[in-house]
Formats: structure tokens, sequence, C-alpha cells
């Protein structure tokens, strides 16, 4: 009778273990040493913590006989010693929650670091204008000389990034970043400007500013991608592998997209 309890309580930890490995990479839980990050807990009775079993017990052996059990919460006798005060005052905090202290710094290093991105841009005297807006062979971009500044730093903050490489959730976690993606770049340009104060995705871009092309800036979003187009030059990370640049003269579709502006611009 007790072989066959062991053997259906070891088939039913079978089943549970294969449960446990659904949805990991390769269709099975991850083992030590196989670079895919630390081991999944797969649940055999090879499994069981011996070590641990020896150490809740006292002096090896199992305990028996009864437990005072001791009242906590509603009726329960004060301690003596203070430490109800000490336990009272950690009850709901979640372990690892930032506390307000750190909160309030994170807020002061992203101004911090939101003023220091501004004075990274500089001034826009020393951007190069023309007649027109054109693509330099160096992938930066040409601003025309009559563009209202805030075109002006549009450009100046996208010749930055330019030629940086393309990638996924670039420029969204900080301003300054080794890759950007779609919005990120979208975002940085328009942050360029003081238009924007934080990053969008293409999606957050749909309902952003006003509705229709404008004279200077006009940009084309859904939800699975954005560009825009300043001064009659294409901000886009698609094409880019081609021209090795995100500014491009070449124009491109832009069917399924929502029209959005800024306004005044």
């Amino acid at each position: 009778m007790g072989r066959t309890r062991l053997t259906g309580a070891a088939a039913a930890l079978a089943v549970l273990a294969a449960f446990a490995g659904c949805g990991s990479d390769g269709g099975g839980a991850a083992t030590a040493g196989s670079g895919g990050g630390p081991a999944e807990a797969v649940l055999t009775p090879d499994s069981v913590d011996r070590d641990a079993v020896k150490r809740a017990s006292v002096d090896g052996a199992p305990q028996r006989g009864g437990r005072v059990v001791e009242l906590r919460g509603a009726g329960a006798q004060p301690p003596t010693d203070g430490s109800a005060t000490s336990a009272s005052s950690s009850d709901g905090i979640s372990p690892g929650a930032p506390t307000d202290a750190e909160v309030r710094a994170e807020l002061r290093q992203a101004r911090l670091q939101l003023a220091r991105f501004r004075t990274f841009l500089g001034t826009t005297a020393y951007l190069q204008t023309g007649p027109r807006a054109r693509v330099l062979p160096d992938g930066t971009a040409v601003a025309p000389d009559d563009a209202p500044e805030p075109v002006k730093r549009i450009i100046q903050a996208g010749n930055a990034i330019a030629k940086f490489p393309y990638k996924w959730g670039g420029g969204h976690g900080a301003w300054r970043d080794d890759g950007y993606d779609c919005s990120g770049s979208v975002s940085f340009a328009l942050a360029g400007a003081g238009l924007l104060q934080s990053p969008l995705t293409s999606g957050g871009f749909m309902d952003w500013g006003a509705s229709g092309p404008g004279d200077w800036i006009t940009i084309y979003t859904n939800p699975g991608h954005i560009f825009m187009v300043v001064a009659g030059l294409r901000f886009d990370t698609s094409g880019q592998g081609r021209a090795g640049t995100r500014w491009q003269e070449a124009p491109r579709s832009t069917a399924g997209f929502v029209v959005r502006s800024v306004p005044g611009l």
C-alpha cells in the first residue's frame, strides 16, 4: 500500500513538472548553465531540499506533541517589550517598494536629465542652413534659412541621433540612449524643440497635437510605426538601413497612418 501511494504521488508530481516547464524557451524548463538565466523551478521528488527539512526539526528529530499558538491581531495582549510598534510599522509595506525619498530623488534626477539634454543640444547658431532643406552626405540635414526656430531645433535634435542604430524601446527609458526606435526618435527630435516633455509611443501620438498636416511639421503615426516630415524631409527609421540615416528625401506611402501636426507649425 505504501509503495502504491508513493508511485501515485510521483506520477502527480511528474504531471505538475510538465506544466511547470510550459512557456519557457524550447518548450521545457531552463537548466543551469544553459545561458538562459537561472534554472526554472521544476516540481519533482528530487527537488526536495532535505537539509531544509532537517533544519525544521529539533536536534534532527521530528517535533511531536502540541504547540503553543500565539494569538496575534485583534484581542491579543500587547507585548511589554515595545515590539508591537516596530511590527505594526511594517504592515502593508510591499517588500522592495521605493520610499517617498527614493521617488523624490528619481523625479529630481529626471528633471536634471532633461535640463542636461537641452544643454547638450545647445543653440541653433551653428546649425547649417541653406535655401532649402536637404540631406548632406554625412547623414545630417540642412535647415531652410526661413524656417521657424522650433523647426530648426527639431532638425538639430534629429541630426544628433540621425545615424544612431535602431533599438526597440530606445529613447523611452532615457533621453540619452545608444539607440532609438521609431517613436523614440520622433520624441527626441520634438523634445529638442521643447515640444514634448516625455517620450510617447507611436500609439500615444495618434491623438497628440492637432489633426491634419502642418506647414512645417507633419507626423504620420499608427499603433505600429511613426515618422514625420520636417521642412519637406522625412525623419524615419524605416529605410535607414539603406540610407544610413533617419533623414531621407524620398517620400513613402502614408496609407494607414493618422496625420497629426504641431499647432502653429
